[in-house]
């Protein structure tokens, strides 16, 4: 699916009671809720004839990096400075690529990537060239760009590459085009389409249509994530975080003060900087310094003031009693000069936290007006620093999703290392971003959330700072998320027929199980539950069978271990639920071999359990009249049976008032 949305908004305020919260509402949302549910966006209609020719002509070409052919130096530059700007890595030739390119071109080609094969080419070099590089599977997708000349006609070297691009050696197809020009190359053009190669007007149109390729790619392996709530090793002290929680909310208070905010994380198991929280005298931010042991930070603390940096109400680097004396002096003053009206609590004081190679992130949270709470990752700092490189996912996330969401910024590239500089320890940031999404999915009274910084280097990841909104309107909690997180709660083991097997919902991960038990139905039993004979579906149809919205629909699967050990699947039932949760339809059935042995009536116990929780007020089914076993199963569940009609199209329906 490919969607065009227009209205981009412009910047949230930066005056949000967070850096994260001026993000509520902005078209980055949009982006994240379009990218999460496996969507292809684009910004125009030509971009979206241009996405629909790729996805119809190259959809199958599974490369993430790009070779540029070309007979014309600029027209290559131009496709990488478009590479560059668009994500798009070139590949980098291998030492036997490279050394096959120096055997059949002259000595002045460009000896990298782009290859520049000279504007005096003959047909043979093009021909060569090419079929150097489609050898090299790590040479990825291949962007062929011509410049006319009037050396060798444009239509002759098209004819000469059809056929080794259509090579059944190169399946799935390498190749992209973009003949320059218009009469020209009309004919060579034409030819290319004829064989149905991508191409297109431009080299920066090529490359804008490879990175929507690989951006569709990855949405769509996205889709397939389902991250429950809660991972089990990472479960927050969720009471400790509402007594926090509450008290604040008893008092009257939105905002947590700073060593509130970092209570909760460390709750969530989020590191934090040692914190004291003093009152409002210099001898006493004095006394608190000499316990930690310096060099300290000192912050101004007030319920009145969110961004403390635009009061000077931080000092930091404080290395003696006289710097931190003079620095509460000097905040007190300045505070009470710019904002009069603010009640000073006190002051925090923290060590000065320094670490080698470190990179300053920020992680947050908003709560967006369509789609419920969102998370973000990017660059910390001032609010001009994060606007400038961050990006928005939708929660829940698990650690795959997070890696995907620190991928989309540009600080992310830092993160890997470089030179001298060692990687950081990145899963101790998506252990962080993780952990925000399972703290929104606990406790829905968080409205806002900043760590910013997020303090990251090869030791670990450190919250120096953190503030946290309320509501009493509860705003979070898994029940508001966009997108409903896998239920791991309906997860039980029973005993059945003397073996112990596990129900649970269907998760995408499923897939090929689900294959093989299709492939264990009898065409007749198929036939009594679809009305009609099969036993394969489409990719696309399978992956709606598995990748299910947990709002509107179920699906339970019996699994338990098969010959070679591994788990397969045994049997489903399944419902889709009415948008008012009114009625829902069901289906169900079990492997052949399995049939009359009870399976069955597991399943339907453990949905029709599941719909009554859900609110869900019918369960209704249509059933081929033949069809003995399932009446029978609905008879023993206490379905109410009816003829559809005058009986004449030979089915019944089946009713069960649930609520």
């Amino acid at each position: 699916m490919i969607v065009v949305k227009a209205g981009r908004s412009p910047q949230g305020q930066l005056a949000a009671a967070s850096h994260t919260g001026a993000l509520a509402g902005s078209d980055l949302v949009y982006d994240a809720a379009i990218d999460r549910a496996g969507m292809l966006r684009v910004n125009t209609l030509q971009e979206l004839f241009l996405a629909a020719q790729t996805l119809s002509r190259f959809r199958t070409n599974s490369s993430d990096v790009m070779t540029i052919l070309t007979n014309g130096g600029g027209a290559g530059v131009m496709a990488a400075d478009a590479a560059a700007w668009a994500g798009v890595t070139l590949a980098q030739l291998g030492e036997a690529t490279r050394q096959q390119l120096d055997a059949v071109l002259p000595a002045n080609w460009s000896h990298g990537n782009p290859v520049d094969i000279i504007g005096d080419a003959p047909v043979a070099r093009y021909e060569q060239a090419l079929k150097i590089l489609t050898d090299d599977p790590a040479s990825g997708a291949l962007l062929f760009i011509h410049a006319p000349t009037a050396i060798v006609p444009s239509a002759d070297i098209a004819r000469a590459l059809v056929p080794l691009a259509q090579h059944e050696s190169y399946v799935p197809p390498r190749l992209m085009s973009c003949w320059l020009g218009d009469s020209a190359v009309a004919e060579a053009r034409g030819i290319f389409q004829g064989a149905n190669i991508a191409n297109y007007d431009t080299p920066e149109q090529a490359v804008r249509a490879f990175a929507m390729l690989v951006n569709y790619r990855r949405n769509q392996a996205e889709l397939s994530e389902a991250p429950s709530a809660l991972q089990a090793d990472l479960r927050p002290d969720t009471a400790a975080i509402k007594a926090i929680v509450d008290k604040a909310l008893a008092a009257g208070r939105e905002m947590l003060t700073e060593p509130e905010a970092k209570a909760v994380l460390d709750a969530c198991h989020i590191s934090v900087v040692p914190t004291r929280r003093v009152r409002a005298s210099p001898a006493a931010a004095v006394k608190a310094a000499v316990a930690i042991g310096f060099p300290v930070v000192l912050k101004i603390l007030s319920d009145d003031i969110t961004h403390k940096s635009d009061v000077g109400g931080v000092a930091l680097n404080l290395r003696d009693e006289d710097d931190v004396r003079a620095a509460a002096r000097t905040m007190l003053a300045r505070v009470k000069r710019q904002q009069p009206a603010a009640v000073i609590h006190g002051f925090t004081v923290q060590t000065m936290l320094q670490r080698a190679h470190a990179q300053e992130l920020i992680v947050g949270s908003a709560t967006d007006p369509v789609f419920g709470p969102v998370i973000l990752f990017g660059q910390g700092g001032t609010a001009v620093e994060v606007m400038a490189d961050r990006a928005i996912a939708l929660p829940p996330l698990n650690t795959q999703l997070a890696t995907a969401l620190v991928a989309r910024t540009r600080v992310s590239r830092l993160l890997a290392g470089w030179r001298d500089t060692p990687a950081v320890d990145q899963a101790a940031v998506y252990q962080a971003l993780v952990a925000v999404s399972q703290l929104l999915a606990e406790v829905p009274q968080i409205a806002e959330l900043d760590i910013n910084p997020l303090i990251a280097n090869f030791e670990g990841a450190v919250a120096l700072d953190a503030r946290i909104r309320l509501s009493a309107a509860n705003p979070a909690g898994a029940g508001n998320f966009a997108i409903r997180p896998y239920p791991a709660e309906f997860e039980e083991s029973v005993s059945w027929q003397g073996r112990t097997i596990c129900l649970r919902p269907i998760r995408p991960e499923d897939e090929a199980r689900h294959i093989e038990f299709l492939q264990h139905l009898d065409p007749e039993d198929i036939r009594m539950r679809v009305f009609y004979s099969r036993r394969t579906m489409e990719r696309t149809e399978l992956a709606r069978l598995v990748q299910i919205d947990y709002a509107r629909e179920m699906a339970f699967v019996a699994l338990a271990p098969g010959p070679d050990g591994q788990p397969q699947t045994l049997g489903v039932a399944r419902a889709m639920v009415d948008p008012d949760n009114i009625e829902a339809e069901f289906g169900v059935i079990v492997r052949s071999e399995l049939k009359g042995q009870g399976l069955g009536s597991l399943l339907m116990d453990k949905l029709i359990n599941y719909l009554r929780g859900h609110g869900t007020k019918r369960l209704v089914a249509t059933v081929l009249a033949e069809n003995d076993r399932m009446l029978k199963l609905g008879k023993q569940q206490g379905f109410e049976e009816r003829h559809n009609g005058d009986g004449g199209d030979g089915t019944k329906s089946l009713f069960l008032t649930l609520n």
